[in-house]
């Protein structure tokens, strides 16, 4: 019986003793045909850069499967405190966006969307100066517009549309639109969809579908999802919100 080359044993050691130093983080495996999204989430206080990723061969009836890579908080307020100064709101994304660079493959930047959706703040900032929130919207879209990523827009989510984008994330985080099955194959979840209530500072508000058979409100917005279509409706609440009831909360001790 022959012997292996005492050389090679050496080198088949310190290969094993290599690998087993090497973190899994250190090399990562991307699937095939793998794409990138970038939306920033610009809410009341903070605005938040996430990193979606899906693969051009996944989908389920139509619609993509995607899962979140990662996440970037930004520094500072949000966007509608920079109202008096909007030169400055560009400059407060530029850490987060010049991460988003190293996060993306480089060859992959071009073929990015990117794209920011503002809630709350700039709402109300756009009913009583819609000057102001327009101006803030022009420094966005320039700031975002330099970046290597394929700017598609920054607008103001209307509430209905900021709800039924919520009632969305939460259905799909509980696999109520699919799921998978034991071979590791997408199939139809069965399950019924999940209402869900958001409670804020100043309101409340509870979002649920609007079941076959029944008038969906004008109001509402309509889904299309997975081979299905979802009739969603938010019902508000005011004055139901975090500070109202802290509010009432101290009314009552001090009575």
């Amino acid at each position: 019986r022959e012997l292996l080359p005492p050389w090679l044993v050496i080198v088949a050691g310190l290969t094993g003793i290599v690998l087993l130093c090497v973190s899994t983080k250190d090399v990562p495996i991307t699937p095939p045909g793998t794409k990138y999204g970038i939306v920033l989430d610009a809410g009341p206080s903070h605005t938040i850069l996430f990193i979606y990723q899906w693969t051009t061969t996944t989908n389920a009836n139509k619609t993509g499967v995607i899962r979140e890579c990662s996440s970037c908080p930004v520094q500072g307020p949000g966007v509608s405190s920079y109202s008096d100064s909007p030169q400055k709101v560009g400059k407060s994304l530029e850490p987060c966006l010049n991460w988003a660079q190293k996060e993306i493959p480089a060859e992959q930047h071009s073929q990015t969307p990117l794209y920011l959706g503002a809630t709350a703040s700039m709402r109300q900032l756009n009913l009583t100066h819609p000057t102001l929130s327009g101006g803030l919207l022009a420094a966005l879209t320039v700031a975002l517009k330099s970046s290597p990523f394929d700017f598609q827009g920054a607008q103001i989510l209307s509430s209905p549309d900021e709800e039924a984008f919520s009632w969305v994330a939460v259905n799909y985080v509980l696999e109520n639109f699919f799921k998978y099955d034991w071979r590791g194959q997408l199939v139809p979840s069965r399950k019924g969809m999940a209402g869900v209530l958001s409670v804020g500072g100043t309101s409340a508000q509870l979002t649920s579908k609007v079941e076959e058979g029944n008038q969906a409100p004008k109001e509402g917005v309509r889904l299309q999802l997975y081979g299905q279509t979802h009739n969603v409706y938010t019902h508000h609440c005011p004055c139901h919100g975090t500070d109202q009831l802290r509010s009432r909360l101290l009314s009552m001790l001090i009575q």
